[in-house]
């Protein structure tokens, strides 16, 4: 039972810190956004070869709009 709860206080500590690490990184970024991937553009997900919805760029192409 002790062992369950330790568990699961451990797995809700380290969930705390990763959204923690996230809202610091969107707060310390100009315009709270986080920095574009053109994840849409991964091969994974684009099965149809479409452009980024991020910033237009076709499958094959880096993305256009990096800081």
């Amino acid at each position: 039972m002790i062992a369950t709860l330790k568990l699961i206080l451990v797995a809700v500590v380290l969930l705390g810190l990763g959204l923690l690490g996230m809202a610091v990184k969107i707060w310390a970024k100009k315009d709270g956004e986080f920095a574009g991937t053109c994840a849409s553009n991964s091969p994974f997900l684009n099965k149809e070869g479409e452009a980024c919805s991020f910033c237009g760029a076709l499958p094959e192409q880096q993305c256009q709009k990096q800081e």
